[in-house]
């Protein structure tokens, strides 16, 4: 696991609360471009959401089903499925995976998100193959800006630049305060229930004898959410910087070695070196290429780990993506420790 992705332990200067790391996990199922290989499948993400017992795909070729019954994740926790585009390699897995969902009987919805024809396309499958979902199945069509929003998370998409209209998606997960101590609001005196809750919000209460207290003062630092970008299929675009700005972790496709970017600009696809200059520019923590074409495969003149090491030129903090890898993003939490001079 990269360093900067392990769980944290700092002490702070100025309080006494220690990090603690709970985590988003990324889990690949499929890292090939257009054709699967005997190592890698087409594209599919999943992004598990453990504290919400979640699991979110982005991307859905063929024989993601399969992907999923070799991996540790469980299909049962499958809610959410975001699809960048209509070529076969990211949504020829969908119809067989919701079919299955159903003959299991395991979702208890499905909400679907894609360019507006994935809706068309469903319905057609689901037509001429007499399938039938037992649960609901929801399709929504998506347009730049914020796709879905809850209490804990926003999705947003950009259009990229593809030869079909192509969406990138960035998961931002909202910023939580921090953790509350009670020990201190017990030592004033201050009675546990409602009073505790606007504390915990950060507001300002008034005691019975007249005492004013300010929940910021019960309050660690702030709890900041996490970015997760995925950005294929695109050749470099300006869009594909905006969407990934800060992000923790952006996952970018990387079809082409460096000494092909004329195929990558013909088919509007990205080398190594684009996808390590989006990174770049965003300034995010950590590049993963994905997307890779089997004409790199291991044994040939250029293999996928030579595209590793062009994108590591230009932004070091790269990995190359393999299937069935699960990567963790931890989050920072606080809780309250004795100090001990550190």
């Amino acid at each position: 696991m990269p360093p900067h992705l392990l769980p944290l332990c700092h002490y702070s200067f100025r309080t006494d609360y220690i990090w603690v790391a709970k985590s988003l996990q990324i889990t690949f199922l499929g890292t090939s471009s257009g054709v699967p290989t005997r190592s890698r499948n087409v594209s599919g993400v999943a992004l598990r959401l453990p504290q919400r017992a979640e699991v979110w795909l982005f991307d859905c070729g063929e024989g993601t089903q399969h992907q999923f019954l070799r991996s540790d994740l469980r299909v049962s926790q499958l809610s959410r499925i975001f699809i960048t585009h209509m070529h076969g390699d990211h949504i020829f897995g969908l119809m067989g995976l919701l079919a299955s969902c159903g003959l299991a009987g395991h979702p208890e919805r499905i909400d679907i998100y894609g360019p507006p024809e994935l809706e068309d396309y469903l319905k057609a499958c689901r037509r001429y193959s007499q399938t039938y979902f037992s649960y609901p199945v929801k399709v929504h069509a998506v347009h730049p800006g914020v796709v879905f929003e809850d209490d804990e998370f926003i999705v947003s998409c950009q259009l990229l630049k593809h030869r079909v209209p192509a969406f990138g998606y960035r998961v931002t997960e909202k910023n939580r305060p921090g953790h509350f101590n009670v020990e201190k609001a017990q030592a004033l005196g201050i009675p546990s229930g409602p009073l505790y809750g606007k504390l915990k919000r950060g507001e300002v209460i008034t005691l019975p004898d007249g005492q004013q207290i300010n929940g910021a003062d019960f309050c660690g630092p702030t709890q900041l959410g996490r970015k997760f970008v995925y950005c294929t299929d695109t050749v470099y675009c300006d869009a594909a910087v905006e969407l990934a700005t800060g992000a923790d972790v952006l996952i970018h496709e990387a079809t082409f070695a460096h000494q092909d970017a004329e195929l990558a600009y013909q088919r509007l696809h990205s080398t190594s070196t684009m996808a390590a200059q989006v990174a770049l520019g965003a300034q995010v923590q950590q590049l993963i290429i994905t997307h890779i074409s089997p004409r790199y495969a291991p044994g040939n003149a250029i293999e996928a780990k030579d595209l590793l090491m062009e994108a590591r030129s230009i932004f070091p903090n790269t990995e190359l993506a393999s299937d069935f890898w699960t990567v963790e993003i931890p989050r920072r939490e606080v809780e309250l420790v004795t100090a001990r001079g550190k």
